[in-house]
């Protein structure tokens, strides 16, 4: 399908394939242009076009020098007016999930988060970075391209967790360059965690959510996890559960309320919930922590 769409000749290998966008003809209107396509596969795409732009969810944006982009089955994009051959780095490689089945790679994909980052999320790339992953991307092609036998299952999938981890490797630093304006983003979930549990929203809405946290700072509640754990250690779930029990303490100490009633105000439905996560997170049940304090 995609290479029907790109007008490009079938694939050599039914389940993955390396493409080179700068291969098409922009003589006529692109094959790509306006094309809404929900991806069946994945995808990691390193785009340095000049002119043209991507609509991603309801994003617009232009096409940046360097920027690596992934997808993954199910997700949806939309390509307007590309001009693919204005591009030194400008390769794509798809694979298809049943390519990885029997092999390690398929249960732990999905630990690579980056799948589920916006497009404005993307992993810039230096470029020696660009060198390193194209060098991967060329020895994968030339996999494919040899005649299909017992090993070749087994060669591409190393290729590509190879890629993957080079890609994960890369956004580390990515995340350590770019600290200032991630302890912006730690300072502003704090501020929104402290006035969401000081208001009447958790009685009201219940507890504050990962997909509310990412919202507000207008990021992917994956990026804004990865983001909190390298500049903190924990997770956006975490930070939420350490406000609440923040809260749950001084209650438990300055109030004659039952747990039961606390544990109600702070948007439990059922206590023994919030007794189990108190429990596990400050290793005392609330009644004992009450007793000690």
């Amino acid at each position: 399908m995609l290479h029907d769409v790109m007008r490009f000749p079938p694939p050599k290998h039914p389940l993955i394939s390396v493409v080179n966008f700068s291969n098409l003809d922009n003589g006529a209107a692109s094959p790509m242009d306006n094309v809404k396509v929900a991806s069946a596969f994945y995808g990691i795409v390193l785009k340095q076009l000049k002119k043209g732009s991507l609509i991603y969810g309801r994003n617009r944006l232009d096409f940046q020098e360097g920027s690596l982009f992934f997808s993954s089955p199910g997700q949806i994009g939309v390509v307007e007016n590309p001009r693919f051959s204005e591009s030194v780095y400008n390769w794509g490689l798809f694979f298809h999930p049943d390519l990885l089945h029997g092999t390690p790679l398929f249960s732990k994909i999905s630990e690579y988060s980056f799948w589920k980052y916006e497009a404005e999320e993307a992993l810039h790339l230096s470029e020696n970075e660009k060198q390193s992953l194209s060098t991967i991307i060329d020895s994968i092609k030339n996999e494919i391209n040899l005649p299909i036998d017992r090993h070749t299952k087994n060669v591409l999938v190393s290729g590509i967790e190879l890629l993957l981890n080079h890609c994960t490797r890369y956004y580390d630093r990515q995340f350590v360059t770019r600290e200032k304006y991630n302890k912006k983003v730690v300072d502003a979930i704090h501020d929104f965690l402290t006035a969401y549990f000081r208001s009447n929203r958790v009685a009201e809405e219940g507890l504050p959510t990962v997909l509310q946290c990412a919202e507000h700072v207008n990021l992917s509640p994956n990026y804004l996890s990865d983001l909190l754990r390298k500049e903190t250690g924990k997770s956006t779930q975490d930070h939420i559960h350490h406000h609440l029990l923040e809260i749950a303490k001084d209650r438990l100490t300055g109030t004659e309320q039952s747990v039961k009633e606390i544990a109600h105000s702070l948007g439990f439905e059922y206590s023994h919930y919030f007794s189990n996560l108190f429990k596990k997170k400050i290793g005392l049940s609330p009644s004992e922590f009450r007793n000690l304090n």
